[in-house]
């Protein structure tokens, strides 16, 4: 009876353990969570002081905080679309300064980070402009027999042809994988130098 009433006690010690840790785990997500709506609240650009409110944090939960907040400034910092369209990014970067307190190191981070993007967007304009100087006579050839055909003659653009599309989204797919990994990089360096644990 000994042996069982033992056996009893460990089985429950363990299991008094077990939702310890995960009650442990819960607070952490809860506070991961928070840092990420401050850095969300912030990238909609309301007043938030990320050094004030970080420093405001419990001890045991500043990292999370801080983790979740982190997490949400990368996030933001992607490939742009559109040449104006890095003001997300921008921001993010922005946040992660004010986060790192100004540190050196991040300073050139960011600086290489920015020239990664301004190159990507000037690259996938080169890339563009060839594909299209490619499907230039292609087209030249579909107006005239359509002129034949109809008796009317049309302007088309390389972008109507219908391989073009299909062409594109290949050579912006390999541009985004190559430019992606570079930026991922970049993200990884940034958690290091925060301190981020992922």
């Amino acid at each position: 009876m000994a042996e069982i009433r033992s056996t009893l006690d460990m089985v429950l010690e363990r299991a008094a353990r077990m939702a310890a840790e995960a009650g442990d785990t819960q607070n952490n997500d809860e506070k991961i969570q928070e840092g990420m709506k401050t850095a969300a609240l912030y990238m909609r650009g309301e007043d938030v002081d990320l050094v004030n409110t970080l420093n405001n944090c419990l001890e045991e939960d500043k990292s999370h905080f801080q983790k979740g907040i982190v997490r949400a400034f990368l996030r933001n910092i992607i490939l742009p679309r559109e040449e104006d369209d890095q003001a997300g990014s921008n921001r993010a970067m922005q946040g992660l300064l004010e986060v790192g307190q100004g540190e050196g190191d991040l300073l050139s981070l960011f600086s290489d980070m920015k020239n990664i993007l301004d190159r990507y967007i000037e690259h996938k304009k080169q890339i563009k402009q060839q594909l299209e100087e490619q499907f230039a006579q292609q087209i030249e050839m579909m107006e005239q027999n359509m002129a034949q055909q109809t008796g009317v003659s049309m302007k088309l653009e390389p972008a109507q042809h219908p391989k073009f599309a299909e062409e594109w989204l290949k050579l912006q797919g390999q541009l985004n994988e190559q430019y992606g990994q570079a930026l991922t990089q970049f993200k990884e360096q940034i958690e290091q130098r925060l301190g981020i644990i992922t």
